[in-house]
């Protein structure tokens, strides 16, 4: 009898621990790549937008005069230096970062390719996440690589258009490291 009640101690035992491995062991939840971009979106919403300072090149600085931001004040004799006065529409979009409101245009050649002024824009701009991989396991995590792209729609057209003139960088390769957190994948960083 001793041993019979011994064995039926250690049979429940063994069932019980079982029990315990086997509830302790449930798979954590898909991640799919449209939730992690979720998460990843959400995260750049809630962030504050900053303003976007903008190299502005010769080709710039035709769009501006096209858009009609600047204006011609002074022409030097070298016949590529030049005085531009930046207008009502332009100060309602951007400020120099130079300070002031005339643009003192001077490269040391006509379509210097290296020269350019800065000028930061009045509208925050934000975040946004483009072109999501797929998502990896990393030990217990789970990572997901895309590109980080500023969000350029709250700024005008035209000063949109210049931000994509060479000298300026609009996106960035990142990686998201998602965890676990009470059973729902969480974003824990972006690097």
């Amino acid at each position: 009898m001793k041993i019979a009640g011994k064995m039926q101690a250690l049979v429940s035992i063994a069932l019980l621990s079982a029990g315990l491995v086997v509830a302790g062991c449930k798979s954590a939840p898909e991640l799919t790549k449209q939730q992690a971009g979720s998460l990843i979106q959400a995260k750049y919403e809630s962030a504050a937008g900053e303003p976007l300072s903008i190299s502005i090149n010769d080709r710039g600085m035709q769009q501006g005069v096209t858009a009609g931001y600047w204006t011609g004040l002074k022409r030097y004799p070298n016949g590529y230096w030049g005085d531009f006065k930046l207008t009502p529409a332009a100060q309602k979009a951007m400020k120099l970062d130079a300070g002031g409101d005339v643009i003192q245009w001077r490269p040391s050649a006509p379509q210097d390719p290296h020269y350019a002024v800065s000028v930061t824009t009045l509208a925050p701009v934000k975040m946004r996440a483009d072109d999501l991989g797929d998502v990896t396991d990393s030990g217990d995590n789970k990572t997901v690589s895309f590109n980080e792209q500023l969000n350029l729609s709250p700024l005008p057209g035209p000063l949109a258009e210049m931000a994509h003139n060479p000298g300026n960088r609009l996106s960035t390769k990142k990686t998201a490291t998602f965890v676990l957190n009470n059973g729902t994948w969480a974003l824990e960083s972006i690097k």
